[in-house]
């Protein structure tokens, strides 16, 4: 198992500090995760969103060509497709990006690729929407949301009117897919993209419901009254990463992943403050922080002197 570094604090700072190259020198590979991680994130300021998951990353893609890593893999989404029709689409289809979230990663795909080169490989990997117990869980995605719902109130609470498509994927499985992309012969993901699940792992967000219904002892499904339509509507062929990387092997079903949340939320007692309140839900727990006046508006600690 090769050696992992982890590099926290905030991407702005890191990528504008002058010794930032030298920090990364001697890596084999980086791994780019930080970002902020969703619609609602990015929705809160558009502007903030482009400099945080597009400029910054870029920036970072940069300094690690600049220091000689070979290997760049950079946390992508499906959420690049956005608004598609109800047929598969592979990597190689439209782009369709309908929130600032999907937009900076569309940007940044099309900047890092331009850096490949001899030396420097990157590789895309855009994860279908996540699901699964892990230790930061993410109570916004849309089966955790759903079994967090029915163990909670027993109500499969839909917040849209189910139709739209999502392709889903274990927490699990999407590390996986980035242990096969830092291992694989370089020629195998040079400058490729992959879509992270698997084909049959594709379903309407009521199909997810009823599966939630089935599982958790006791629930019916219920719409919030202000539920519509979602503009995000994908269905994703992730047959290629199957055939070209094949040291990905996924291991959950979104049965199997729903009943390891059900056993998790039953074991804690979950209730809706757990998972609806600032605790858990990232664009409350920032509101109400910056509310508290312990974090700038534009996401700095409030003790950090901001320039102007």
């Amino acid at each position: 198992m090769p050696e992992l570094h982890s590099i926290g604090g905030d991407i702005r700072d890191f990528v504008s500090d002058s010794a930032a190259v030298e920090r990364l020198r001697g890596f084999d590979a980086v791994i780019h995760l930080a970002g902020l991680s969703n619609d609602p994130l990015g929705d809160y300021r558009p502007g903030l969103t482009r400099a945080i998951n597009a400029t910054a990353s870029i920036a970072l893609a940069r300094l690690a060509r600049a220091a000689g890593v070979g290997r760049f893999v950079y946390a992508s989404s499906c959420s690049n497709y956005g608004a598609s029709n109800d047929e598969f689409v592979a990597e190689d289809g439209r782009l369709c990006p309908v929130t600032p979230y999907a937009e900076s990663k569309v940007e940044s795909e099309a900047a890092i690729i331009a850096l490949a080169d001899d030396g420097f490989s990157p590789t895309f990997l855009r994860a279908s929407t996540a699901y699964g117990v892990s230790p930061r869980l993410r109570f916004d995605l849309v089966v955790n949301n759903l079994t967090a719902w029915a163990c909670a109130t027993g109500e499969v609470h839909l917040k849209s009117d189910g139709s739209p498509w999502r392709p889903i994927v274990h927490v699990e499985d999407i590390a996986l897919a980035y242990i096969a992309a830092v291992e694989a012969p370089r020629a195998d993901v040079h400058g490729e993209v992959f879509n992270v699940g698997q084909t049959t792992e594709n379903y309407q967000i009521r199909e997810i419901a009823e599966l939630v219904r089935q599982i958790v002892p006791g629930a019916k499904i219920g719409f919030a009254a202000e539920a519509s339509p979602d503009l995000r509507n994908y269905r994703v062929d992730c047959d290629y990463i199957a055939r070209r990387l094949h040291g990905f092997k996924p291991q959950w079903t979104c049965r199997r992943g729903i009943e390891q949340l059900f056993d998790a939320f039953d074991a804690r007692g979950l209730s809706v403050e757990d998972f609806e309140g600032p605790r858990f839900k990232r664009i409350a727990h920032i509101q109400q922080r910056i509310a508290e006046g312990t974090l700038h508006e534009d996401l700095y600690p409030i003790q950090r002197r901001i320039a102007v």
